[in-house]
């Protein structure tokens, strides 16, 4: 156990590594993969025969730049026209035989069709290593028990997380979400487990149930760990106190699920965010473009953009430079914390942003104003668009629970303060629409925070 507590990466003559050296990894990996991609799917030679070039012309990442981007609407066209000349959704895409592909993943599909992940064995002990690096670091060691809250049906963050967390010698109760709050909180009494795994919209709801379901407080349940996944505010300051706050445990944010980019942040206090570190640079090549005109943005100190990957020593469906439409802030000076590596921020979507009279609004930024006046407020919000995105007319409409006690007469002067205060800090000057508490739904899966007046569905 000595050994364990003084260990600090879980791979660290990988995880370590300068650089320089990580970066010559990189490109030996990256020019044995497009060989392989462009070898065994014809979606990914037609990629090299668009700018007609071949896998021996990429002799460096600027030579890979050329290669046409592929993006989700692509991928979703590609798995329908695999089902049309296949029978499947995957061998236009997957690089491996069909006989060692042995796991499929997908995302959510709160957007569309989901997204389907390929993976052999090989892949999945890739998966499984970098779920291990993430914890580690964290501080979870073997004989941990962590409750798993996601879903566990296909999606990324079910089964493979559940491996990853057995693959380092951790203890997982996959209790999942499927079954309500309560018998979540029924698992925690049952097993007693040190971390939870759950958005950060479930943590909150849990603190506002927990005293009804157990009568007791969730900073009684014994939690000293709450890792944030499947949405974003596990990075947002105002959420991460809210969470350390109510279940007396430390917050991290933490990305990744069956497939190769992986990032987790520093073990910091709560109103600290410093970004996530990229703990998978060895099978994931990172390129920043921007969102508008598709031009690489070089890495460096500050750098924004949206995020592009590239699977490396990958076998199943390894993705080709893929925008993924997360936008990325990087940095690249080292951490305080003083783990290796590049850090980022996930600030929002490109399909996510708002434009307010000449203003980029992303709703994250939304929620950390909102929840500065908590308890005021519940922090449960919805943004209310008339038609989709991203030019709003305004003024920009956001229906918001007041808190709970809150007399009705306060809320003009609580307007006024949060008016202030959105047009000083966001730089815009929505407009309001209360309801009490407990009226917005609470979301157990990935919260959907715009709304699209008239529409069923929500963005």
């Amino acid at each position: 156990m000595a050994f364990y507590k003084e260990r600090k990466l879980w791979n660290e003559k990988i995880e370590a590594m300068s650089k320089d050296e990580m970066r010559a990894l990189q490109l030996k990996r990256l020019k044995k993969q497009v060989a392989y991609n462009y070898k065994n799917s014809p979606f990914y030679k037609n990629k090299f025969e668009v700018v007609s070039a071949k896998p021996e012309d990429i002799k460096s990442f600027k030579d890979f730049s050329r290669i046409p981007l592929m993006t989700k609407d692509e991928h979703r066209r590609a798995q329908e026209e695999s089902i049309e000349k296949y029978g499947n959704p995957y061998d236009l895409l997957a690089c491996a035989p069909r006989e060692k592909i042995i796991r499929i993943n997908s995302t959510s599909g709160t957007t569309g069709m989901p997204t389907l992940y390929t993976l052999t064995q090989h892949d999945v002990d890739v998966v499984n290593e970098m779920h291990a690096r993430k914890y580690w670091r964290a501080g979870i060691r073997p004989g941990d028990v962590m409750i798993q809250a996601l879903s566990l049906s296909m999606f990324t963050g079910g089964l493979p997380l559940s491996q990853g967390i057995q693959n380092m010698g951790a203890c997982v109760v996959p209790v999942g979400i499927e079954g309500g709050t309560k018998r979540v909180l029924d698992f925690i009494r049952l097993t007693a487990p040190v971390a939870i795994i759950a958005t950060p919209s479930f943590g909150q709801y849990m603190i506002e149930k927990c005293p009804e379901l157990t009568g007791k407080k969730a900073e009684d349940l014994g939690l000293k760990w709450f890792f944030c996944a499947g949405e974003p505010g596990g990075g947002n300051p105002e959420v991460r106190k809210m969470l350390a706050n109510g279940f007396g445990a430390k917050v991290f944010d933490h990305t990744g699920g069956g497939h190769a980019f992986h990032g987790i942040s520093c073990d910091e206090p709560p109103e600290h965010f410093s970004g996530m570190h990229f703990v998978s640079e060895d099978h994931c090549l990172l390129e920043l473009i921007d969102p508008k005109t598709k031009e690489n943005i070089e890495i460096e100190q500050g750098a924004i953009g949206e995020m592009v990957f590239t699977f490396l020593d990958w076998e199943g469906g390894p993705f080709m430079r893929y925008a993924l439409g997360d936008i990325l802030q990087v940095n690249t000076e080292p951490c305080r914390c003083g783990m290796p590596g590049i850090t980022f921020k996930i600030i929002g979507r490109a399909d996510d942003m708002l434009i307010i009279k000449g203003v980029n609004v992303y709703p994250e930024a939304i929620k950390t104003a909102i929840f500065k006046f908590r308890p005021e407020v519940t922090g449960l919000f919805r943004i209310m668009l008339d038609r989709p995105g991203p030019t709003v007319t305004p003024p920009l409409k956001i229906k918001i629970e007041y808190g709970e006690g809150l007399p009705e007469k306060d809320l003009p002067a609580l307007e006024e303060k949060m008016s202030s205060y959105f047009k000083e800090e966001v730089r815009i000057g929505p407009q309001f629409e209360w309801v009490p508490p407990d009226t917005i739904p609470r979301e157990m899966k990935k919260t959907k925070l715009i709304e699209i007046r008239g529409e069923k569905s929500m963005k």
